[in-house]
């Protein structure tokens, strides 16, 4: 049987249901199964940043993948997360790794690992894995 959301699921989501605007706060929700270990995977192939040296628009297929423990990221707030980059100056393995550390601050996971696939500048494509584990 499914469990429906608990009214207590929602409380500190201020993101959802409103108007869409970057943002740099990750929100989640409470894990109803915190004594199993399984694998949510978020995905997007439309993450922007800029090189921080021509300002020209570096694109990536980013990946998430992450075992919760209390909580689960409000997948809404990701987006908008995802979205502050786009004019910000930044190499490629700094914001792999930016977005790792903001996601371990806000969900405390047992394990977690961002990788994003740069497409090719210059003749060069760039792949970044970043991990964490606890």
């Amino acid at each position: 049987m499914v469990k429906s959301a608990k009214k207590n699921d929602l409380a500190g989501l201020t993101l959802l249901g409103k108007p869409a605007q970057p943002s740099r706060k990750l929100e989640a929700f409470p894990n109803h199964h915190p004594g199993r270990n399984y694998t949510v995977t978020l995905e997007t192939e439309e993450f922007t940043c800029v090189c921080p040296m021509t300002g020209q628009p570096d694109f990536a297929k980013i990946k998430i993948q992450y075992i919760p423990d209390k909580k689960i990221v409000e997948s809404k707030s990701l987006k908008l997360y995802l979205w502050s980059f786009r004019n910000e100056g930044v190499f490629h393995e700094h914001v792999t790794n930016v977005i790792l550390d903001d996601l371990v601050a806000a969900l405390k996971p047992r394990w977690c690992k961002v990788s994003a696939e740069f497409s090719v500048r210059g003749g060069i494509g760039i792949t970044v894995d970043a991990e964490y584990k606890k």
